[in-house]
């Protein structure tokens, strides 16, 4: 009962950021379906699911499921492959099944090792491709919106820019001018703001409607055609609707092609919802935190009932969540509200959807993607240093390039860099030349010492001169690895001795126990010569 009293009392505070999810899932469930060679209502389909069962089994209260662009490529080849989407779809419901496996073994805890200006470098380059991808729909080209998750997802097209110029039409440019001009009214006009129960986005638009009637009906050149509005089907009848939907062939079970797509969904859709639920915890004002594990059964329960009604497979998804959270949610309410929309108004009213400018959308499209990389985030990071900054600045570039699991792996393997790097030279690592004048050296170790100090202490002790003394403190150390141990013995017992090298051992036990978890400063404490 507490459950349905919260998920009900949230709707009036949540009802205007579940609209404007809507808006910006509208166009993508679609482009999505379209891009990846499915049926049109499947993206819708999947949109429905991961806003009403994804959204009531999460703990999240910021992201949103639905079809996602990362997967189209994927799809696509399937489809190809396999022949048919009935076939598809036995694959959807394996992928399904193997997330809720890998939320129960508690694969989910991997998003913990995600670093901050990775995840941030991540959104960063999703907000650049956004605002990249929408240009030309806000300039009346519209050529696909699919919202795909790379810039360059169908390859560099050397004829592009001749292209978009010679179709920029002035009417959706008209349109995108109106729409900006009101979303940002509706974010900075004191009196607007306290309007919350309606959206800017809404209002921008039921104003993109409103001008495109008012050119189609005055024969004004700036009327919008079809090709340039959300293009729903439009069912007739029952059997109509009913013949849009399709349903598995569990024969596909028998096919080991369908399990190997199957395991290569699950693995990429789990992925991709961990680093999205990554973000989403980012942006949520209130810093709360998502349990992972539940995070991936309830994917998995998406994905399966997604597949086995003819929707596409689902993620959590960057844009649909960012746009979520700019728009003030609170709660995971926001989520429902948009998967009942897309389902009451796909059945209710499509034609008047239909009646809805690309142009618009791109418009609310692009400000959230400005929200996700704005300049100060980029500043922020900068003025971190370089550890922070380069890993944040590869990721986004990488991201834009290539592809969202890319540029996060990319941006992951620099910072592990950084990280190697760091714990190499930890206040451990003394140059020749820096110890060329001392002759009573102190080496304090933290409580941990693992095999990435072995480099920066073995040059350490090489650089010790002859006649020198030496004293080498572990009573703060709970754990040596096993190597270190041995080299310190080894100077110790044979080096020392040979260069009348005076070396006193403190603290040290006779086994120690398995590395920790804590990171202490190691450090070196060196007495000059007195003059």
């Amino acid at each position: 009962m507490k459950k349905t009293f919260s998920i009900f009392g949230g709707i009036k505070e949540n009802f205007p950021s579940g609209l404007v999810v809507f808006l910006v899932a509208l166009p993508l469930c679609l482009g999505i379906a379209l891009a990846s060679g499915a049926p049109p209502l499947s993206g819708i389909i999947a949109g429905v699911i991961g806003g009403l069962v994804v959204g009531f089994l999460s703990n999240s209260h910021i992201s949103v499921s639905g079809p996602a662009a990362g997967l189209t490529a994927i799809v696509l080849t399937a489809i190809t492959d396999l022949g048919a989407f009935e076939l598809f779809l036995c694959a959807g419901i394996i992928a399904g099944l193997l997330q809720l496996i890998l939320g129960f073994i508690r694969a989910g805890s991997i998003s913990n090792y995600f670093p901050t200006n990775v995840i941030e470098g991540m959104l960063a380059g999703i907000g650049i491709i956004i605002i990249l991808t929408q240009i030309p729909h806000a300039l009346g080209y519209d050529k696909d919106f699919e919202g795909n998750e790379t810039l360059f997802a169908n390859g560099f097209n050397p004829n592009f820019f001749t292209e978009l110029f010679s179709a920029i039409h002035p009417g959706a440019v008209m349109v995108t001018l109106v729409s900006v001009a009101i979303l940002i009214a509706w974010d900075q006009v004191p009196a607007l703001k306290k309007i919350k129960m309606v959206p800017g986005a809404l209002v921008a638009v039921a104003a993109g409607i409103l001008l495109n009637c008012i050119f189609t009906i005055s024969g004004s050149s700036l009327a919008i055609g079809k090709d340039h509005l959300v293009s729903l089907p439009v069912p007739q009848s029952a059997d109509d609707f009913k013949n849009m939907i399709v349903f598995p062939d569990f024969q596909g079970f028998l096919n080991p092609k369908v399990w190997i797509v199957g395991a290569t969904i699950a693995i990429v859709a789990s992925i991709e919802t961990l680093l999205c639920i990554e973000a989403s915890d980012r942006l949520d004002a209130h810093r709360r935190i998502t349990d992972t594990n539940l995070e991936l059964r309830a994917q998995g329960i998406g994905n399966l009932i997604s597949s086995a009604i003819g929707g596409l497979p689902m993620t959590s998804v960057v844009v649909r969540s960012s746009a979520n959270a700019n728009s003030g949610a609170t709660s995971k309410v926001s989520t429902m509200i948009h998967g009942a929309l897309l389902l009451i108004c796909v059945l209710s009213i499509p034609f008047i959807l239909n009646l809805i400018p690309l142009a618009t959308l791109a418009a609310v499209l692009i400000l959230v993607g400005y929200k996700l990389a704005k300049p100060a985030t980029i500043m922020h990071f900068w003025h971190k240093g370089k550890y922070q900054f380069i890993p944040f600045i590869a990721t986004i570039i990488a991201v834009v390039t290539l592809d969202l699991l890319k540029g996060v792996g990319i941006g992951l393997l620099i910072s592990v860099f950084y990280i190697l790097q760091g714990n190499m030279k930890r206040a451990y690592y003394l140059s020749r030349e820096e110890l060329s004048d001392v002759d009573d050296i102190t080496i304090k170790l933290s409580e941990e010492v693992s095999f990435l100090n072995k480099a920066a202490i073995k040059k350490t002790l090489k650089n010790v001169r002859p006649d020198s003394k030496v004293c080498i403190d572990a009573r703060s150390t709970s754990y040596i690895a096993t190597d270190i141990l041995e080299m310190i013995q080894d100077f110790a017992n044979i080096r020392a001795k040979e260069e009348n090298i005076e070396v006193k051992l403190l603290g040290f036990k006779t086994s120690y126990q398995e590395y920790a978890e804590d990171h202490d400063s190691h450090v070196i404490i060196a007495h000059r010569r007195a003059m």
